[in-house]
C-alpha cells in the first residue's frame, strides 16, 4: 500500500463513520478503518451491516475490518468485500474484548484457539488479492500470552502486516499497554508490525515507536479524543478546535438527519473541548440542546471569550 503516513485510524464502533474518516484523512491519517464489520452480517445480507461499508470519494485511504470465527463465512465475506468495494485492505479482528463478541467466539476469543485462528486467516488470504492484516492482543490473560505464536502464524501465512494491542483481553483498556511485547514481536518476525495502546500524544507515539522499532501506530482512543494527533501540530487553539467542530458537524449533516447528527456530535464535542478552561459549562449546555443554531451560538460565545 502506498500511503502518506504510518499513523492509522483504528476501527471504533460508533465513531469511525464517514464524516470522522474524512476529517482524520484530511488531518493526515495514512489509513482509516470502517467500524468493525460482522462477517456473518454480510453472509446473511444484513442491511445495517452493509450500511457501515458506505464510503465517500473524499476519503483518501479506507480499509475494512471484519470479525468472525467461521472460516467459510470469513471466506464469503472476504470475496464479497473484494468484488463489490474498493477498500485498500482487509483487517481481521482477533483483539476485540467486548463480552458479546468474545462469548460468540469472535475477536480476542480466537486467541484461545490458534488452530482456528490460522484457518480464519487462511480463509481470508485465499479469497482476496488485497493486502490482509490481523489485529490481536497479548493473549486472553496473563497466563496465556500467546501473541508471539500468532504473530509467527501470520508471518507464515504471508499476512501483509500485523497490529499488536499490548494488553490482554482480561485487561480490556485498563492498566498500561506494555510495549516491550511489541518490541519482541518486531525482533522475531519479518513482516511489518504496528503498535497499539496508550498513544494519546505525539510524544507517546515518538517514544513508543523509538522503543519498539515498530513500523507504525494504530490510533484508537488517542484519535477519538484528539484527531489532531494525525497532523503536524496536535495542540490547536480554541478557535481552531471550534472551527473543526463546526466542520465535523457539517459533515455529519451530509449523511444523517439533523437530530441524529446533533446527538452523535455530543460525544465528539466533549472530546474536542476537553482541557479548555470553562469548557465543562459549555459541554453541559450543549448536551441539553437539539437546535443547531443554539449550539453554534454557544460555541461562538465560547470561542470569543
Amino acid at each position: 500500500m502506498n500511503l502518506n503516513s504510518n499513523l492509522f485510524l483504528a476501527p471504533l464502533a460508533g465513531v469511525t463513520d464517514i464524516p470522522f474518516r474524512i476529517l482524520c484523512g484530511e488531518l493526515g491519517a495514512g489509513l482509516c478503518f470502517t467500524e468493525m464489520i460482522s462477517a456473518k452480517g454480510l453472509y446473511y445480507d444484513d442491511k445495517k451491516t452493509k450500511k457501515l461499508l458506505d464510503t465517500d470519494p473524499r476519503e483518501k485511504s479506507t480499509s475494512v475490518q471484519i470479525f468472525g470465527h467461521e472460516p467459510e463465512i470469513i471466506a464469503y465475506a472476504t470475496r464479497f468485500l473484494t468484488e463489490n468495494y474498493n477498500f485498500k485492505s482487509i483487517d481481521i479482528n482477533m483483539g476485540c474484548p467486548a463480552p458479546k463478541i468474545f462469548k460468540n467466539g469472535d475477536g480476542s476469543a480466537l486467541m484461545g484457539d490458534l488452530n482456528l485462528a490460522e484457518d480464519v486467516i487462511r480463509a481470508c488470504k485465499n479469497n482476496t488479492d488485497l493486502p490482509v492484516s490481523v489485529k490481536f492482543r497479548l493473549g486472553i490473560d496473563e497466563n496465556s500470552m500467546n501473541y508471539m505464536q500468532l504473530a509467527q502464524i501470520c508471518e507464515r501465512l504471508k499476512v501483509d502486516y500485523i497490529t499488536l494491542h499490548a494488553r490482554t483481553r482480561k485487561m480490556f483498556y485498563s492498566g498500561e499497554a506494555d510495549w516491550l511485547h511489541i518490541k519482541r514481536v518486531v525482533e522475531n518476525v519479518d513482516i511489518p508490525v504496528f503498535g497499539n495502546g496508550d498513544c494519546f500524544t505525539k510524544e507517546d507515539i515518538r517514544k513508543n515507536m523509538e522503543y519498539s522499532n515498530c513500523d507504525g501506530v494504530l490510533l484508537a482512543r488517542g484519535a477519538m479524543q484528539n484527531p489532531f494527533i494525525f497532523s503536524d501540530d496536535e495542540n490547536k487553539s480554541k478557535e481552531e478546535v471550534i472551527d473543526t467542530i463546526k466542520k465535523h458537524m457539517q459533515l455529519k449533516l451530509e449523511f444523517y438527519e439533523e437530530r441524529r447528527a446533533i446527538l452523535e456530535m455530543r460525544k465528539h464535542i466533549q472530546w474536542y473541548l476537553k482541557g479548555f478552561r470553562n469548557s465543562n459549562k459549555v459541554k453541559n449546555k450543549i448536551n441539553q440542546l437539539t437546535d443547531l443554531d443554539e449550539i453554534y451560538k454557544i460555541l461562538d460565545e465560547f470561542k470569543n471569550e
